[in-house]
């Protein structure tokens, strides 16, 4: 098992959590800007598994990663490694999966076909945007993990009457799934509610609130958080229906550069997110407090042990 830079502190989680030392690897930068990744253990006919999630941060944007990812892949299939696993915790361009506009890019497509250009036997991922868009865009064996089970783990001892709310009309499966968990949970029945929402030209309208909130604990559920505008809408909307508390989730926190000035006002009681990304970018203690951030390194060691012995990974999504 291999991990990147970029990735090595999540990947030595990972490991660890399968009892195993990361392989070693080299990562040379040129003067030019070029680089080269090799694996500095043999290979050959193993089975390989390499960690990179592919987000954007200060030292390397997505593509850089991304690069380095495939060419790493790519390096093991030419030193005659047996199979490669692409192990992937935030899968990039995986949002732009259909054509919205003229001529539009389906960009999920065409990093499904880079992996399997480079040889890629098996990507892992957890919790994209389009679960159907991410099945149909691979050839290869593409599996999805889900952080559902964490979740209903994490809210599982609330106390109150609870609603499960989606913050736009195309996340009321994955919302609704999660209600069905946490309610199973529970032990105890949770509606569900959902926000109107409407998206041109990156600006987003819509404002009404469907479903009953009011002297309950809101819990608002999405894939990703990137701008925030979409949770905050639908938290705000939730404390104008006379929610008590209102939660914000989501499995990947991307919070772009605007992110903290908009989740920061009093409308969150807290936010819940994966480590897929860390929150670099939230710098405020008011914020910080607020936030938690769960730890993924046994779901993926768990997958990747199913992976290599011929488990199941189904078993793992069960909650």
């Amino acid at each position: 098992m291999f991990a990147l830079e970029a990735s090595r502190e999540f990947g030595g989680r990972v490991a660890a959590a399968l009892g195993i030392p990361l392989a070693a690897h080299e990562e040379r930068e040129f003067e030019d800007g070029e680089h080269k990744t090799r694996p500095l253990e043999n290979v050959r006919g193993r089975d390989v598994f390499v960690v990179q999630s592919l987000h954007g941060d200060d030292a390397l944007s997505v593509n850089d990663k991304l690069v380095r990812l495939l060419f790493f892949l790519a390096a093991l299939k030419d030193a005659s490694a047996g199979r490669v696993t692409a192990v992937v915790p935030y899968l990039c361009y995986a949002r732009k999966d259909r054509k919205t506009k003229a001529r539009d890019p389906v960009s999920t497509r065409y990093t499904a076909a880079l992996f399997e250009t480079v040889g890629t036997d098996r990507v892992i991922t957890l919790d994209v945007h389009n679960l159907a868009a991410y099945q149909n865009a691979f050839r290869i064996h593409a599996d999805h993990l889900e952080a559902r089970r964490l979740f209903v783990n994490h809210f599982g001892t609330l106390q109150g009457d609870l609603v499960v709310v989606s913050p736009d009309v195309g996340g009321v499966k994955r919302a609704e799934a999660f209600r069905q968990a946490i309610e199973h949970r529970l032990g105890r029945t949770v509606p569900a509610a959902f926000m109107e929402k409407h998206r041109s030209a990156g600006v987003v309208s819509g404002e009404t609130l469907v479903g009953e909130v009011t002297d309950r604990t809101a819990i608002l559920i999405d894939d990703l958080i990137a701008s925030g505008t979409t949770l905050s809408r639908a938290a705000n909307a939730c404390r104008a229906q006379g929610a008590l508390r209102v939660f914000g989730v989501a499995t990947h926190g991307a919070f772009s550069t605007d992110a903290e000035a908009v989740l920061s006002g009093p409308a969150f009681d807290g936010l819940v997110i994966t480590d897929t990304i860390p929150p670099f970018r939230i710098v405020s203690d008011a914020l910080r407090g607020k936030l938690k951030v769960l730890d993924t390194a046994q779901l993926f060691a768990d997958a990747i042990r199913c992976i290599h012995t011929g488990g199941s990974i189904v078993e793992l999504l069960e909650v």
